[in-house]
């Protein structure tokens, strides 16, 4: 403070206490600012879990939907394999036949 300043009447006195009331009603402010953040950050984690439990169902689901997808491809492969095999055979066995029976038409 300066010399001449009188604690009881110093001209300074009141902007001082204005301005404590200032800091204390930012300081008050910036309490509910920062409560108000983190009420929000905390609501983000919970959403953030929320969507991972979400994706990983979905993971699991399109897991389960690719391996049904795949099944069903491989089936009419399979189809058409059992056909090729059968129709070797058909003509292994008419070849037999043809044998068998004396080589008919070639005489």
């Amino acid at each position: 403070m300066h010399d001449n300043c009188n604690p009881s009447d110093c001209p300074v006195s009141a902007r001082v206490d204005a301005l404590e009331r200032e800091f204390d009603r930012y300081r008050g402010s910036s309490s509910d600012t920062h409560r108000q953040m983190f009420d929000r950050i905390g609501a983000l984690e919970q959403s953030g879990a929320t969507l991972k439990a979400k994706l990983d169902g979905m993971d699991d689901k399109l897991d389960a939907l690719t391996e049904t997808a795949q099944a069903l491809a491989d089936k009419p492969a399979k189809r058409w394999d059992g056909l090729v095999d059968k129709l070797i055979y058909a003509a292994a066995l008419a070849v037999v036949a043809w044998l068998a029976a004396g080589m008919p038409g070639l005489n």
